[in-house]
């Protein structure tokens, strides 16, 4: 019997890691196929008339232990991905594109819902159930409903290979990023490294068999090393291969797979009836269109620009001190981490012994009883697919609210980053409120045989930022899967972990959890005064960085023409050259292992990180201004992550806040 078909027989029908099979996967995805199949057919030959209840509802319940094992297979592949498992997901993926193609080019089905949507005025529907019928009946149309036969084949194609070839890219990032390491045998060359990360730099060779120290290109490797090390060649070298992640013409070359995303993305949205990629994309966020995104971005760039050109001349000046006559990037870690010293006589190293993993996770915990009267609690029976994961049971006045899952060192089939995702969401059904499974996935330095995990400071803020996320998920209450936790518009998607990082700042909150993991020793005084004094530092730099990222990421979804006559280089540099800080290296870019927009969910989304910046800036202003553990407005913040996508988010905000959110909040807390 294969062990994925039916519900699964775990605490809470957890997933049963332990007991699925590789070999399980792929019959299980084509019986749960096959089922979900008859559930649409059930819809169709229905012979009574179409109604919301026995369309549109029906239609959302469908398929759910498909959805579970899809989020099942895909986190694995994700977060602890094998060979095997990058085959299946080649073998998968286009079986459930082509599954999913199905339904939204259904005519018979669509009919049923065009009945409904057309006669919804004679429903007496409430706010979720209008949005729920809007929502599906623009969800089918945008994918094709209304095309004739032959473009709707047309349309099926482009969507199973942009699956194959996000999948691939994916894919190629890993291997580049895995494929390389720098092993060393002269300690001198590690000189400027803080003793804990050449341990880790150490225990890293030791996996490999080796004698001395290797660095490997996943981050809590690389930034530490480009951060501290003093040899400026072996900087170079690490970010020459850095920059070279599948842009080297090898294997895992990406820059052909990008143009070919591109040309399909752009091929969809014509054949859908809009101009570009990012046309489509946007007319179901909060942005609405590129030219507002444009505009946006830009209008940040202006503001931003010379306190980024003011920051880098402090740095030059220290790097000229050095003898350097012209910065590179690869120097800018190493002489931002001087200049911070230098200014706050505050470094990443002397503040993680104040934040070992353990009591920042009891602080994030412990945040969210305060603020939501959630309780957490580990449970040892429920299944893991891996022995470094934990799972909490998650409680709200003694009621059983989530799963929460965390996982958080890196592994060779684990990618690169952090990010939150979901194995099951929550809905209401026949009476029964039925909670989420949420996980936190990141890449944080494992203890050592002498040191627990110790956190950078930014990797604090990651952590909170993750678990911002989760929340949105674990707290979700709403009667349809589709509408619930994180399913919001994504320009919306990142207030709620953006907003929790700005607690990480605050000094009353920073005393409760920053100790020291020897002598108990809280952070003191003048170092969290520090914290946030520096909490603005390179901010000008940083906000470019971003900007850029979006920029480019824009022009990719709106001129894809343009790439046809230049390379894939060539593009970037042009579209990122007015964010640019240093100079370029022809033998780096950065869009081939670009996975948010060409693997992630992030194709003409990327600005939402700075949309949601100024959402988050507004929201915690008005925490500041009443008090950060406010219960009133944590109450009205809490109707804001329940409700999911149940309502317009511009909606959904001005209820929480009172009015919409303004720039200035930003402009204020970034550059005072």
């Amino acid at each position: 019997m294969n062990i994925l078909i039916e519900k699964f027989n775990t605490p809470y029908h957890s997933a049963p890691f332990g007991d699925i099979k590789n070999e399980d996967y792929v019959p299980a995805f084509k019986e749960l196929i096959q089922k979900s199949e008859e559930e649409i057919n059930a819809i169709v030959d229905n012979p009574e008339a179409p109604t919301f209840e026995n369309v549109i509802e029906a239609l959302a319940y469908s398929g759910e232990q498909l959805d579970v094992v899809s989020n099942v297979f895909f986190n694995l592949n994700s977060a602890e991905t094998s060979d095997e498992i990058q085959q299946i997901a080649q073998e998968v993926s286009p079986i459930l594109t082509e599954y999913s193609s199905k339904i939204s080019q259904n005519e018979a089905l669509f009919n049923k819902i065009k009945k409904v949507y057309d006669e919804k005025e004679q429903y007496n529907l409430n706010e979720e159930q209008e949005m729920l019928l809007n929502e599906t009946y623009k969800g089918f149309v945008r994918s094709g409903a209304l095309l004739n036969e032959e473009d709707k084949e047309k349309l099926k194609k482009i969507s199973m290979d942009l699956s194959i070839k996000s999948l691939q890219f994916g894919q190629n990032v890993l291997a580049s990023t895995n494929a390389y390491f720098k092993h060393i045998t002269d300690k001198e060359q590690l000189a400027g490294i803080p003793e804990a990360i050449v341990e880790q730099f150490a225990e890293e060779a030791k996996e490999r068999n080796l004698e001395g120290w290797v660095v490997t290109l996943q981050y809590p490797s690389y930034i530490p090393f480009m951060t501290y090390a003093e040899n400026r060649e072996l900087r170079k070298e690490l970010a020459l291969a850095n920059g070279k992640k599948s842009f080297d013409g090898g294997e895992y070359d990406n820059q052909n797979l990008i143009k070919e995303l591109l040309q399909l993305k752009q091929q969809k949205a014509e054949l859908l009836g809009y101009k570009n990629y990012a046309d489509f994309v946007l007319e179901e966020r909060m942005a609405k269109s590129p030219a507002k995104v444009i505009d946006f971005l830009n209008e940040l760039l202006t503001k931003a620009t010379p306190y980024a050109a003011k920051e880098i001349d402090e740095l030059k000046s220290l790097a000229k001190a050095d003898g350097v006559e012209e910065m590179q990037n690869y120097d800018h870690a190493f002489y931002a981490e001087k200049l911070r010293k230098e200014k706050y006589d505050l470094n990443d190293e002397e503040l993680k012994p104040y934040f070992p993993l353990n009591q920042v996770q009891d602080a994030v915990f412990g945040l969210a009883g305060k603020l939501f009267g959630l309780t957490f609690e580990e449970r040892n029976d429920i299944p893991k697919y891996h022995e470094d994961v934990k799972v909490y049971e998650v409680k709200e006045n003694g009621n059983y609210k989530s799963l929460l899952y965390v996982d958080y060192f890196p592994r060779k089939g684990k990618r690169a980053g952090a990010w939150m995702t979901s194995y099951k969401n929550q809905y209401k059904q026949n009476g029964e409120n039925s909670r989420p499974h949420i996980s936190i996935v990141c890449n944080f330095s494992k203890p050592t045989k002498d040191t627990p995990s110790l956190l950078t400071f930014q990797e604090v803020t990651t952590l909170f930022h993750e678990f911002g996320h989760a929340l949105h998920g674990m707290m979700a209450d709403t009667q349809y899967p589709t509408l619930s936790g994180t399913s919001v518009k994504w320009d919306f998607v990142e207030l709620p972990s953006q907003f929790l990082e700005n607690f990480c700042y605050e000094p009353e909150f920073l005393k409760t959890f920053a100790k020291h993991y020897k002598t108990g020793e809280v952070l003191p005084d003048e170092k969290i005064e520090k914290i946030e004094q520096s909490k603005n530092f390179m901010e000008g730099y940083q906000t470019l960085r971003q900007l850029g990222f979006g920029l480019l990421d824009m022009n990719y979804h709106t001129k894809v023409a343009e790439l046809e006559n230049e390379t894939v280089k060539e593009f970037e540099d042009q579209y990122t050259k007015a964010t640019a800080l240093y100079p370029t290296n022809p033998e780096t870019a950065m869009s081939p292992s670009f996975s948010h927009i060409f693997q992630g969910g992030y194709s003409a989304g990327y600005y939402s990180y700075k949309w949601a910046e100024v959402l988050d800036a507004d929201a915690f202003q008005y925490f500041k201004e009443n008090g950060i553990f406010n219960p009133e407005i944590a109450s009205k913040y809490k109707v804001l992550l329940s409700s999911g996508g149940t309502k317009d988010p511009m909606e959904l905000y001005k209820a929480f806040r009172g009015s919409e959110p303004k720039v200035e909040s930003l402009l204020k807390r970034a550059f005072g």
